[in-house]
């Protein structure tokens, strides 16, 4: 990813803001609506925080280890209901502990160490920064830490289990490399709704897991959407015009494709939003490739009061060009306007599903970010070329799929023989 920033000299950046790269999200939110009353928080006692959730066989998950965990999935933009992933991570955590006891795998502080710092890097910062990062949102280390060393956990079991077992053949590789050049591209049909809120999105969710629940049409979406939905296309009933799967982020085309018509989407927990797909249809072309996209988008920042989106129309009628922004940002600080170029797949969420809506030179004002309106310009999209085929590259990657499976059976069979109950 190559970001640029314009303007006079910026501020220092916020270690959070390192996060991007990791999360594949940004600190922006669909834009402010008026949340319905029955989104009220009902303010009801809290019990302890370490109070058992659930036990499974001689452990237990606290309510403390389960907020955790659930708001640091959260900061990682983990698709699905937070909550339902928090708590099946936790399960596999409490059962690969008692494997790792019963073949006596255990991993040293250095590899922990190792870990983190690995974990870390993928979004251009240091152990201790990330720390720092997640504790501006409440995470604390110790979240972070035992995260990391539960899956390293996990992955040495694995591969203890599993590792000499799975090969690969050429043929398997040879089918990869062919059906690999010979991509067919599709379009999606979607409709979303996007439930806004601000700090916990706990009452959010339960009124998407409502929702979902309670819709089994496209007209019961529509008025779903209407009623509740911050996006620009609540107005709509939240329907989004086709858009090719290669423009959208991975993580709502694998959600989006596991649907059938007319289904509707796990809740999506994105900055200051919970968002439910609709998939309307999905259309392919077996005469096109798909290939991998690159984007390069402008985000210039509007100061968000009363008036911003008259001046955001009149922006877009004096300018035609991302180009165009450069001399709009003159003497402004280097965070007002910063330019992108990125591949698909590592957008963030809810840009990449504003772009994906675009046209090279159109823009969308439907993000905020802290007291900013985010005028959001597509500069330009194009396919990215083919890369040298790297046969070990593909047999190492069948291999970690195959693991990958058998690791979902095993947990599977350890979940079935655990007893599991709540307190």
């Amino acid at each position: 990813m190559n970001t640029k920033r314009f303007g006079s000299i910026g501020k220092p950046h916020n270690a959070v803001m390192g996060l991007r790269a990791l999360v594949l999200g940004s600190c922006l939110a669909f834009g402010p609506t008026m949340v319905p009353d029955a989104m009220a928080r009902d303010a009801t006692a809290v019990a302890s925080p370490f109070a058992p959730v659930l036990r499974i066989n001689n452990s237990v998950i606290t309510q403390f280890e389960l907020d955790q965990r659930k708001r640091f999935l959260m900061v990682l933009r983990q698709p699905g209901d937070p909550e339902k992933e928090a708590l099946k991570g936790l399960i596999q955590d409490r059962l690969a502990a008692e494997e790792a006891r019963r073949f006596g795998v255990r991993l040293t502080s250095e590899q922990i160490s190792t870990g983190m710092t690995e974990f870390a890097g993928r979004a251009n910062l240091s152990a201790e920064q990330l720390i720092e990062a997640l504790g501006q949102s409440g995470i604390a280390a110790e979240t972070f830490r035992d995260f990391v060393a539960n899956g390293l956990l996990w992955r040495d079991i694995i591969r203890g289990r599993f590792g000499d077992s799975v090969s690969i053949s050429e043929a398997e590789v040879d089918r990869v490399i062919v059906n690999g050049t010979h991509r067919t591209a599709m379009q999606l049909l979607l409709s979303e709704l996007a439930i806004p809120y601000e700090g916990d999105p706990e009452t959010a969710l339960t009124l998407a897991r409502t929702l979902r629940t309670e819709i089994t049409t496209e007209d019961g979406f529509a008025s779903a959407a209407r009623r509740y939905s911050a996006s620009p296309s609540a107005g709509r009933g939240g329907r989004l015009d086709w858009t090719p799967a290669a423009n959208l982020p991975p993580q709502i085309v694998q959600l989006a494709l596991a649907l059938g018509p007319g289904q509707v989407s796990e809740p999506v927990t994105l900055p200051n939003a919970v968002v439910l797909f609709q998939l309307r249809d999905v259309a392919e072309d077996q005469s096109a490739e798909g290939p991998l996209v690159d984007v390069e988008y402008a985000e210039y920042l509007l100061p968000n009061v009363e008036g911003v989106l008259a001046e955001a129309v009149a922006l877009s009628n004096r300018i035609d060009t991302c180009k165009d922004l450069y001399e709009e940002a003159r003497g402004l600080p280097g965070d007002r306007l910063t330019v992108t170029t990125i591949s698909v797949p590592e957008l963030a969420g809810d840009i990449g599903l504003e772009l994906a809506q675009l046209d090279p030179g159109e823009a969308s004002t439907a993000l905020t970010r802290g007291g900013y309106r985010v005028f959001l310009m597509l500069c330009s999209r194009s396919a990215k070329g083919e890369a040298p085929i790297d046969r070990d590259q593909i047999r190492n990657r069948l291999i970690s799929q195959e693991l990958t499976n058998r690791a979902e059976l095993y947990l599977e069979e350890l979940r079935s023989e655990a007893i599991i109950e709540t307190p």
